[in-house]
């Protein structure tokens, strides 16, 4: 009996561990799988005006950026509907690591907003209260200045900082309410360092440094060496906390193309923005990358803006393009998927929707296209475009309608994700859906 029973007593406890370890096995073999889940498109950020991109120029501290910019009208192009499978692999919502990748919808926010505790406050509580999860944040505007005290060394030697915010208060109080953070870092609009070192910007056919309708000079994207400056300071952003790195101004200036003097080099624009990407994303391995890009490419063929932006090609070594599709920054009477939009800005989903499913058909044709789509949608009034002459207004007052059309528009064509582009960060809240109606 005293062996008997302890026998039992230690069979039984066999059979149990046996089925307890079948069942925890069972459980580890469900979550691991091959590394696919579900993921839904991404897409960029803001044109403005004349050579702005995502961002705008800041001319008032308290006021962000300002006046978004025209881009140049491209070639028609087919009028398909959007297919079955999107670009890449839309059902893969595995970031690296197996971690969930965040289906971001959210807020540009600039330093100056973020160096505001009340208004980080606001923020947080929109959050936590409406569909926003997400916020991208100036890491480098195109100011040309890191927009807190950097400890890269090139950057405290060329005094290219300005104290706007304090990086890790703010991510700390993003990331305790559970908000992501993408970091916005324009790369060669850089009045700031080109002027520094003018070896490295872009220089004039008849000598000395190229600038812009404004003025402003621009690195030069074709030296290696404003590659590493930029990665620097990405590197830093990283290790303060960033969870994304989104390049803007990642491209060649639009206007002059001309007097700019690049006899140097044997490269194409493109070719030169898709080394810097893929260099970049080889240097940054901790978090995704992304690039703003003018929404016109998804309608121009190759790099018919002789921007370097090159839609097939971009996207093949980064996690994410974010395309600016904002409807006030295509031309009168411009073709988008095969439907002509004599005043685009009054037809936000149309414009929108278009855009977006061309991309998405193109996209649908390259073989292992990494980078998802995460559009920029407009949350400003484009008061600019009207005729100087007659005072004939091309743009509508933009509000909490035009804004939901547009995200209407995202969803419509296929794709999940979308940040606002607002320079002085008002936005149409009233457009946002609650949280619990997600």
């Amino acid at each position: 009996m005293k062996i008997g029973k302890p026998a039992r007593l230690i069979s039984m406890l066999i059979i149990l561990v046996i089925l307890i370890t079948g069942c925890t096995g069972q459980k580890l073999q469900d979550n691991t799988g091959d590394g696919g889940s579900s993921a839904g498109p991404v897409t960029d950020p803001a044109d403005t005006a004349g050579d702005d991109d995502a961002g705008e120029e800041t001319p008032d501290p308290a006021q962000g950026t300002t006046g978004p910019g025209e881009q140049t009208a491209g070639e028609g192009g087919s009028g398909d509907p959007a297919g079955e499978e999107s670009a890449g692999d839309e059902a893969d919502n595995a970031g690296e690591g197996g971690e969930e990748r965040v289906k971001v919808r959210a807020l540009y926010l600039t330093g100056w907003t973020v160096g505001n505790s009340q208004k980080v406050e606001h923020y947080v509580e929109l959050a936590n209260t409406t569909e926003i999860n997400a916020y991208v944040v100036d890491i480098k505007d195109d100011d040309g200045y890191v927009g807190y005290e950097s400890q890269v060394s090139e950057v405290r030697e060329n005094n290219t900082w300005k104290k706007k915010y304090n990086p890790e208060k703010v991510l700390k109080e993003f990331h305790d309410n559970g908000i992501y953070v993408i970091g916005r870092l324009v790369v060669f609009k850089d009045p700031v360092y080109s002027a520094k070192r003018p070896d490295l910007a872009i220089k004039h056919v008849n000598g000395g440094l190229w600038k812009d309708n404004d003025g402003i000079t621009w690195l030069n994207p074709y030296q290696k060496e404003t590659w590493d400056y930029t990665i620097s300071i990405a590197k830093e952003a990283v290790a303060l906390g960033f969870d994304e790195i989104q390049f803007d101004y990642v491209r060649y200036p639009g206007g002059g193309k001309t007097t700019m003097d690049f006899s140097a080099y044997d490269k194409t624009k493109y070719e030169a923005i898709n080394e810097f990407l893929a260099y970049a994303k080889q240097h940054i391995t901790e978090v995704p990358i992304s690039a703003d890009v003018f929404g016109i490419i998804l309608e121009s063929p190759n790099d018919t803006e002789n921007i370097g932006q090159y839609l097939e090609l971009i996207g093949r070594d980064i996690d994410y393009i974010s395309p600016m599709v904002y409807p006030s920054h295509y031309a009168l009477g411009q073709i988008v998927n095969n439907v002509k939009f004599d005043i685009p800005d009054l037809k936000p989903y149309e414009v929108v929707y278009n855009s977006l499913v061309k991309c998405r058909n193109r996209l649908a044709q390259v073989e292992g296209y990494n980078a998802k789509v995460r559009p920029y949608l407009q949350d400003f009034t484009a008061t600019w475009l009207k005729d100087r002459k007659t005072g004939k207004k091309y743009y509508q007052e933009y509000g909490p309608e035009q804004v939901r059309q547009q995200i209407q528009a995202v969803y419509d064509a296929g794709y999940e994700e979308w940040i606002l582009w607002d320079a002085r960060n008002t936005y149409s809240e009233e457009a946002l859906l609650p949280e619990e109606t997600e």
